[in-house]
């Protein structure tokens, strides 16, 4: 059984169905990226994973359990947690306060688990008492990432980890999200950079209006003519 199994999603906003049938299944130990052109409904669907807008037709599994349009203070308990591309963190607040609202479903003692994240991400160990707001775009993303892994995940939806960031930053995010990954964590993401990104994908899939275009291992969709004269400039 996958740990996330999407089926012939069909959802939007306001009765505009964006997703038209999205396919996709992501097992514990997977990365998977989303590519496609603007408007392909990437950050949509991992906005329907998350409970952030209303799916209409077919199912969302987690864990075997069906989640489709469970609010999102009901998914993170349950092992989900979501970084938005914008916004993604209190700029006013410290990093160690930025940790520590990542715990606020948390009812046990989260100290290790923030030990665990400034082991993962040096940097925040060294800022811990700035404020978010004063760090530089990479390291704001890091603060992001690892306010989501404060709830202990098993799956981390990331929409754009990379968007706006140098191309020192935009290596440095990738292999933190694949030493997340290697500590047990599974990765959903939605990607610009699909060539880089698709690089290190153990699942790939390629959507296009709302829809799977193709599905498959980053290693084979970056092999696929079609899908690198279409979707990753040649």
């Amino acid at each position: 059984m996958a740990l996330l199994d999407i089926k012939d999603v069909v959802g939007g906003y306001g009765g505009a169905p964006i997703l038209n049938g999205v396919n996709l299944a992501i097992e514990q130990s997977d990365i998977g990226v989303i590519v496609g052109p603007n408007g392909a409904g990437k950050s949509t669907t991992l906005k329907a994973i998350f409970g952030l807008l209303k799916v209409t037709e077919g199912s969302i599994s987690f864990h075997g359990e069906e989640i489709q349009n469970s609010l999102p203070d009901r998914l993170v308990p349950k092992g989900l947690s979501f970084v938005p591309q914008e916004k993604n963190v209190f700029t006013s607040m410290s990093v160690e306060e930025n940790l520590e609202m990542g715990a606020f479903t948390r009812t046990d003692d989260f100290k290790p688990t923030m030990e665990w994240v400034y082991d993962m991400f040096p940097v925040l160990r060294e800022k811990r008492r700035q404020p978010a707001g004063e760090l530089s775009g990479g390291q704001r993303q890091m603060v992001a990432m690892g306010r989501a892994l404060m709830s202990q995940p098993k799956l981390l939806l990331l929409d754009e980890p990379s968007a706006g960031l140098s191309p020192r930053y935009v290596i440095e995010i990738f292999e933190q999200i694949v030493k997340v990954n290697k500590a047990g964590v599974a990765i959903l993401m939605v990607e610009q950079n699909a060539r880089q990104a698709l690089a290190f994908a153990s699942r790939g899939f390629v959507l296009a209006t709302g829809k799977n275009r193709f599905t498959g291992t980053g290693a084979e969709l970056i092999a696929d003519p079609e899908v690198a004269k279409s979707f990753l400039g040649g």
